[in-house]
């Protein structure tokens, strides 16, 4: 993925391959981990994990495709790939396409699981009735079918500047949704938890006070990780605003110097994931050593 040509004094940064290659390796590997984790343990057979399940799908695509990449740039540094060739041009334009998919997955995951915890808080009593695993299994279809088609339409106009902006509107569209619906969500909360507290302290109210707290812990996971990614994608896509505004810009350039730094804010976010993922559930840290421990 080039777009960044550096016109000013501002010296490129350049972040070395290893560091890149190393990094997609581990996080293909850790999310490869958790797909399998919540395939392997029923207990994880749930809409939330099937969506968190679905999320480190896609940031599997994200690293093997990266992974892939610097494969391909080894051969070419060796001479073993013509890097202006018609094939290369290609490959490349197949690599920013996935990339692409990764995003768009991840944003539409983010927001199936927002509507889950907001159902799953709100409409306990009704909660398996409304969230059903063939919705969710529906839901997920769409998601996956809309990604692709989309990968597909990049490959096919990825050089046209509309593509961009559009790809930059989805991404501020999307935060503003998802943080709305979170605060929303987190406002209700506080208010429902401190009317059920009030009331009395009968064991009704204690199991409703402990599904409460459990449900919050899941959204409160899920905004964890919906922050990882706007830290790790955010750089990107002010990168992908300043070609469009100010292309030419010196200061600007200064900015888009750093390309190969937000690059490896965004591969990282892959690596990230997984480790909230363990650090938060207690169910996958026990099926993670189980796993490992071939226990």
């Amino acid at each position: 993925m080039n777009t960044s040509t550096n016109k000013s004094d501002c010296p490129e940064l350049s972040v070395p391959l290893p560091i890149f290659f190393t990094i997609g390796v581990f996080s293909l590997m850790e999310n490869l981990l958790v797909v399998v984790a919540v395939i392997y343990n029923r207990n994880l057979h749930s809409p939330m994990y099937c969506f968190m399940c679905s999320l480190a799908g896609f940031n599997t695509i994200a690293s093997l495709t990266k992974t892939c990449e610097n494969v391909l740039l080894v051969f070419a540094h060796v001479g073993q790939l013509e890097k202006q060739g018609s094939s290369e041009t290609k490959i490349d334009d197949v690599i920013d396409s996935l990339i692409c998919m990764s995003f768009v997955g991840s944003i539409l995951s983010f927001l199936a699981i927002a509507v889950d915890r907001y159902i799953s808080i709100f409409h306990a009593l009704r909660y398996h009735n409304i969230m059903t695993m063939r919705l969710t299994g529906t839901s997920l279809g769409i998601i996956w079918t809309t990604c692709g088609v989309s990968a597909i339409f990049m490959v096919r106009f990825f050089d046209v500047k509309f593509i961009m902006i559009c790809f930059v509107c989805l991404f501020l569209i999307s935060f503003a949704v998802i943080c709305f619906l979170y605060i929303y969500m987190f406002m209700l909360a506080r208010n429902h938890a401190r009317k059920i507290a009030a009331v009395n302290s009968g064991g009704g109210d204690k199991c409703r006070l402990r599904w409460w707290g459990s449900s919050m812990r899941g959204a409160l996971t899920l905004t964890i990780l919906f922050g990882a990614f706007v830290v790790c994608w955010a750089p990107f896509f002010l990168h992908l605003i300043i070609m469009t505004v100010c292309p030419t810009d010196p200061y600007c350039e200064c900015y888009r110097s750093l390309f190969q730094l937000h690059l490896l804010l965004l591969t990282s976010h892959a690596l990230i994931d997984p480790a909230i993922y363990a650090f938060r559930s207690a169910e996958l840290r026990h099926t993670f050593r189980k796993m490992l421990l071939c226990s």
